[in-house]
């Protein structure tokens, strides 16, 4: 046995952290991953679940050859297949998709169980390049985004550093401790170096909470007004910086008229919490000039989320914390990195024309639902990368209905037999992110960070960037991008947007941090008139979008509490919320021995108070129900909830539940006004006890 070395890499997962690495290698295979101590951000800090990322690597569960379906879809019935075999395979089927309905009957699906800008995005490159159905992304960012660029204008805000160097640090609506550990790690040196206070608010009383100086529980779908409040007592108590406003805001005076009557007294009744919870938070912000409000996107998921980001950005420009180092708003960075991927996704190709499917109503669009398929024809045939959508995806039984169609043909390309990979034609093998060249973004940082090859996949698997090209040979689609190896794509990146490859080479990362004043909008934000708009134009935020979507007339003009959010019924009086599980992301993990010893069997954390009157006792089975499904997990009795809120972490996979319900079954895909998005916490649903 040789003796190890450690190698630089980055994080590959959906996390705002995109941590820079050093991974063990030996003989091949890689051992313990750690944290890179000179990278700013990541400050030599992981999270455990990637810190055993061996246990994934070489599990012994993990594809490593082509598979055919031989059984029904579903069954898990396979035979070995020859790579070439299945990629001519393949392009028959696609091309008979086409020839039947058009380029548009071939929907690729991905998303970001890898967010490499190569691996992952290159996909587009092969819809582009064909005129493939093009994909809406509505899973994760929309409501967040937008409610951010609402205000600003732009997807960015201070330095995320700067949150070692505040007074008051906000963390709203993530539970940091177990899906970005680093926002912890300055965090903790904020509370040692300076004293600083950690507001954390969040809708139950999870590991961050735990952490806070002040934690705030309240109910889903209310975060609204909680801001709404704040600014109230910010207005009422001569903490507003009017000084500030009157340069860097749209309409000040309006916006304190519109808040006179949205009184913490107002709010309590709305949000659960006392009214000395909420005068406490306010007088905090409002006397700490340098408060940094670090927004997430949990309390984003709801029908109202949109509105609640933009309300919780308000306050920062309300209070003038923009103007203070440590101070200000941030949700995310993804504006300053201004990359050039036209390689990498063939946007030279784009046919503006070519319908844009909304990626959480894919169990509509499978099941043949006219509004959902735009009109256009049925899809026929999918390459499904980096995804797991009869996991992740919202209304469940109408996915599990589409995959399940004798006619239509899906591709999957996997590191483990996924229940999508199950309902597959054809499973290919994919590398992992050791095993292949990539480059990463950290939304929630400043770093762009490289992603080399460290050692050999196992067996026959393959990149993505191998099948995409490999598939695009064979139905005839065409572009200079698919000639390029990944390393090739990374300098010509790289090279196009002004950056330095020597310097990545070197250093593993490179930072785009803006100077101060543009970082914190002392230039004027980022819409055209310069100002932080209370008064946003909802149809027209200049964030990603196909359109404005769901109920946008009905928007409030002013940060308010939006009553749009599914309302609890006399017989779905519960809503629940399915947040994220500190050893899973999303699905990924979920089959790796450590985070399955940590996470047991699917639970859903109940007040005492709502079990005594439902008759359930810790521990028991439960039925989760409303008209899109039925679930059944295990009830844990939980006081740190308000009472008619359930939360169950996860992802679990669907297998783990009885009947192979999974908790999705339950969620609903209406479109979130603006822009789209799915509402994964907001869904109302009964709760019942089982008999054993």
């Amino acid at each position: 046995m040789t003796a190890s070395v450690r190698l630089r890499s980055a994080c590959p997962h959906d996390c705002p952290s995109v941590c820079a690495l050093e991974v063990e290698v030996a003989d091949g295979r890689i051992g313990r991953v750690r944290g890179a101590a000179d990278n700013t951000y990541t400050a030599g800090v992981i999270c455990a679940k990637v810190a055993r990322y061996a246990e994934r690597a070489h599990h012994p569960d993990r594809l490593t050859a082509p598979l055919r379906r031989t059984g029904p879809k579903g069954s898990g019935d396979f035979e070995f297949i020859s790579w070439a075999d299945a990629l001519d395979l393949i392009g028959e089927r696609f091309l008979a998709a086409e020839r039947a309905h058009g380029p548009q009957a071939v929907w690729p699906y991905h998303y970001a169980g890898t967010m490499g800008l190569v691996q992952r995005d290159g996909i587009h490159r092969l819809r582009h390049a064909k005129g493939y159905s093009r994909q809406h992304d509505t899973i994760c960012t929309n409501m967040a985004w937008t409610g951010f660029i609402a205000g600003t204008g732009r997807l960015a805000g201070p330095d995320p550093r700067e949150m070692r160097v505040t007074d008051c640090l906000v963390i709203w609506g993530t539970n940091a401790v177990a899906t970005q550990v680093n926002v912890m790690t300055h965090a903790s040196h904020a509370r040692k170096s300076r004293g600083a206070k950690i507001v954390v608010i969040d809708v139950y009383e999870n590991d961050t909470v735990r952490q806070a100086d002040l934690g705030l529980v309240l109910r889903p779908g209310t975060d609204a007004a909680l801001a709404c409040a704040v600014m109230h007592v910010a207005f009422r108590d001569g903490h507003a910086d009017r000084g500030y406003m009157a340069r860097y805001a749209d309409d000040p005076a309006g916006l304190e008229a519109h808040l006179a009557t949205r009184t913490p007294e107002w709010a309590a009744a709305i949000t659960g919490l006392s009214v000395e919870e909420i005068e406490a938070f306010a007088k905090l912000v409002g006397t700490t000039p340098r408060s940094y409000f670090r927004l997430g996107y949990g309390f984003t998921r709801q029908r109202n989320g949109t509105v609640a980001m933009h309300a919780a950005a308000s306050i920062a420009t309300v209070l003038g914390s923009w103007q203070h180092e440590g101070g200000g708003a941030f949700h995310n960075n993804g504006a300053i990195f201004k990359l050039d991927k036209t390689m990498i996704e063939g946007t030279d190709v784009v046919d503006p024309t070519t319908r844009r499917l909304d990626q959480s109503q894919i169990g509509r669009i499978l099941t043949g639902d006219p509004d959902a398929l735009q009109g256009g024809p049925p899809v026929d045939a999918m390459l499904i990368q980096n995804t797991n959508p009869m996991v992740v995806a919202p209304e469940q039984a109408r996915v599990r209905e589409g995959f399940a169609r004798e006619d239509l043909f899906v591709v999957v390309h996997e590191q483990m037999m996924t229940e999508t990979a199950a309902m597959a034609d054809v499973v290919l093998p994919a590398t992992m992110f050791t095993e292949h060249d990539d480059v990463y973004r950290g939304g929630g940082h400043s770093h762009l960070l490289l992603g080399p090859k460290l050692v050999d996949a196992p067996g026959e698997c393959r990149e993505n960037a191998f099948v995409q090209r490999e598939i695009a040979h064979r139905v005839g689609g065409e572009h200079p991008g698919f000639e390029m190896s990944p390393r090739e794509h990374i300098e010509w990146m790289v090279r196009a947007s002004g950056l330095d490859m020597a310097a990545l080479d070197r250093d593993g990362f490179v930072d785009v941090q803006p100077p101060f004043d543009r970082a914190h909008y002392l230039e004027g934000f980022a819409h055209a008139d310069g100002k932080f708009h209370f008064r946003p134009d909802w149809a027209s935020v200049p964030a990603p979008n196909a359109g404005p979507m769901g109920p946008v007339e009905r928007m409030p003009t002013f940060p308010d509490h939006w009553e749009v959010i599914e309302a609890p019924s006399e017989g779905e009086p519960f809503r629940l919320v399915t947040a994220p599980a500190r050893s899973f992301l999303n699905s990924t993990f979920n089959d790796t021995p450590g985070s399955l010893k940590r996470e047991g069997v699917p639970t859903v954390l109940v007040h005492p108070d709502d079990a005594a009157d439902a008759g359930i006792a810790d521990g028991s089975r439960v039925r989760l129900a409303n008209a899109r499904g039925a679930v059944t997990v295990t009830a844990t009795l939980f006081g740190g909830v308000k009472r008619r809120t359930l939360v169950c972490e996860g992802l679990h996979r669907n297998r783990a539940f009885e009947g192979g319900q999974g908790i999705n079954t339950l969620t609903g895909a209406d479109q979130v006004a603006p822009y789209g998005g799915a509402a994964f916490h907001d869904t109302r649903v009964s709760l019942a006890a089982l008999s054993d």
